[in-house]
């Protein structure tokens, strides 16, 4: 939890604009609005990927083909070129294969401040992927292809990690996410992403993707969000495995610290584990027998990102969810409480990402720069029931959160320390993991 949020709390200068810039946010013309229904009239927020064979043909393919079988996905059919990479961690250099697929440009219906992409890819030892992204401001200027990440489900070929110090004059990545610098003066209008499948020279080894997508929101600054009332899932709880972090403290502290920082990768082990999924015996054979609940150290070692020293990495987490049998897995935003309900009534639980000192929110016993959870339901009163890794046990994972304290915290952009000082929320974050043969609710901010 340490680790990941301080590294976070950087995010806060980019994630809100001022209301002034809500009044003038820029509205663009309804004229592509493909692949699927990923549009509302009055949202900030927009999530739209490509997945099908159909959305897979909307882009320009360069070496890559149709998968086979029967899940759609791209795979390298004929290498276009050959590249030598410098591993920035190893300082080793290494030949690969590429093949390349690029997504139409996708136009947005609002001014966006922030972007974050993510994937579901299969890597195979000898292959790995690069995820770019490309957008365009309101005037038609374009940033440069920023890498929003290096990923490999292993540690032989490449090192996982994000890649620091990309900018632009207008724009920066901040681990995982495309953040203007100062929305009031421009936002993005468009973008373009871009995968980058790699393979040993010589070799049939491919990666296969299996979705690539993006969340791009304008999210107003706001240290209050309007309070909601309790909806369809009043009390529905979903079963979901509990699983403690702290019990993991000290543990493999190369993978970020340890396990008094691996709230994110907890979390995503109770959903996969929610799903019927699990690592395997070889998975786990690594790590010390006397350990309770080791799934949560491999969930740890297979989200660590070298560059951010952490495993908080978001769409990181999300392609690892999805390196389980017949995964999806996306990261996105939430506008509300009553998007969260429509996901919980339909039987999805969900990972959240807040911020909030011990006095903000009753139960939890801490504060917090920014921590994450997992949303399994809501009491008869709406309020939050919530799988909290932070506990000393797994027993006391499970904690039921006032309504309207949760809501604030996780939807909030902007909160005040204990000392008064002014930081930042991370304005509804989430990740989704779901079989593929399921369908999330229609949402904005969802593409099934």
């Amino acid at each position: 939890m340490r680790k990941y949020m301080s590294r976070r709390a950087i995010l806060a200068a980019g994630l809100a604009a001022t209301s002034t810039v809500v009044a003038s946010r820029l509205a663009f013309a309804d004229d592509d609005l493909s692949p699927g229904k990923t549009h509302d009239a009055d949202a900030n927020v927009d999530f739209v990927s490509w997945r099908s064979a159909e959305e897979w043909a909307q882009g320009k393919a360069d070496g890559v083909a149709a998968s086979p079988g029967g899940r759609a996905g791209i795979v390298v059919s004929k290498a276009i070129d050959t590249i030598t990479y410098k591993d920035p961690h190893t300082g080793q250099s290494s030949e690969w294969e590429i093949a390349t697929w690029t997504s139409p440009t996708h136009k947005l219906k609002f001014g966006a401040s922030q972007l974050v992409a993510s994937w579901n890819v299969d890597t195979p030892e000898g292959s790995w992927l690069r995820t770019e992204m490309r957008g365009s401001y309101e005037d038609g200027k374009q940033t440069p292809w920023y890498t929003m990440g290096i990923w490999c489900k292993g540690e032989k070929d490449v090192t996982r990690t994000s890649v620091d110090k990309q900018k632009d004059d207008r724009s920066f990545i901040d681990t995982d996410t495309f953040t203007m610098s100062d929305p009031e003066t421009h936002q993005l209008a468009s973008y373009q992403l871009r995968v980058t499948l790699c393979r040993k020279p010589g070799t049939d080894i491919t990666p296969t993707v299996w979705r690539v997508g993006a969340m791009s929101s304008f999210i107003p600054d706001r240290f209050e969000v309007p309070a909601s009332k309790p909806g369809e899932a009043a009390g529905v709880e979903l079963k979901v495995p509990r699983f403690s972090q702290s019990i993991h403290s000290g543990q493999y502290p190369e993978y970020g610290g340890g396990g008094e920082a691996w709230c994110s990768p907890t979390s995503s082990q109770m959903i996969i584990e929610s799903w019927g999924r699990k690592p395997t015996k070889d998975d786990l054979s690594w790590v010390d027998p006397s350990y309770q609940d080791p799934q949560v150290d491999f969930s740890a070692r297979s989200t660590y990102d070298k560059a951010y020293d952490g495993c908080g990495n978001w769409p990181f987490n999300a392609a690892y969810a999805a390196t389980y049998k017949d995964m999806d897995a996306i990261v996105t935003r939430l506008r509300s409480l009553d998007d969260a309900e429509k996901l919980v009534k339909a039987g999805f639980p969900i990972i959240t990402s807040q911020s909030f000192i011990e006095s903000e929110l009753d139960g939890a016993g801490y504060g917090t720069a920014g921590h994450l959870m997992t949303v399994i339901g809501f009491t008869k009163d709406g309020d939050v029931i919530a799988n909290d890794p932070v506990s000393k046990d797994d027993e006391g994972v499970r904690r039921v959160y006032k309504r309207r304290q949760f809501e604030n915290i996780w939807l909030r952009t902007k909160r005040k320390d204990a000392d008064g000082k002014i930081l930042g929320g991370s304005g509804g974050v989430c990740y989704l993991y779901k079989p593929t043969d399921k369908q999330w609710p229609d949402l904005p901010s969802v593409h099934n």
